[in-house]
């Protein structure tokens, strides 16, 4: 990850992390719309506890940028789980369309052409390490 793409991150995400309950409610609605074959994922699922979970995921790797590698165990674990929710390749796909739409929409005017390239290739480091094997993941992180 680049510098200045961490900056960008980081500052991008403290803006939408003041209103992150709306913004992850905004993410759900917009990923249901989208890809209506993922809602029945979250069927039983206590969708504010959710949310929370989501933006605490995201934080931590927004807090994580600088040592991705630290954190690959525990995308390579979340990704596990994913799985046996019944998670299969092309849903990170449309959860990344979902984020970066939910980004620009909460960031309005600050959602620029480097944000989105540096959130792109944040959530693409994110969604290959939960897909890969850990030996994999390490390289994409680098």
């Amino acid at each position: 990850m680049r510098p200045e793409d961490t900056k960008i991150i980081r500052s991008t995400w403290q803006s939408v992390a003041q209103i992150a309950d709306d913004a992850a409610r905004l993410f759900y609605q917009r990923l249901f719309v989208t890809a209506p074959e993922i809602r029945s994922l979250f069927a039983h699922t206590d969708m504010p506890a959710q949310r929370a979970r989501l933006v605490q995921a995201i934080t931590l790797v927004v807090d994580s940028l600088d040592r991705l590698d630290a954190l690959l165990p525990t995308l390579q674990a979340l990704g596990q789980r994913h799985t046996a929710y019944g998670v299969v390749p092309d849903h990170y796909q449309r959860v990344g369309e979902a984020l970066l739409w939910t980004l620009a929409e909460g960031l309005g005017d600050a959602w620029t052409e480097d944000a989105e390239r540096a959130w792109t290739s944040m959530f693409q480091i994110v969604a290959d390490a939960m897909q890969k094997p850990p030996e994999f993941a390490a390289v994409q992180a680098g």
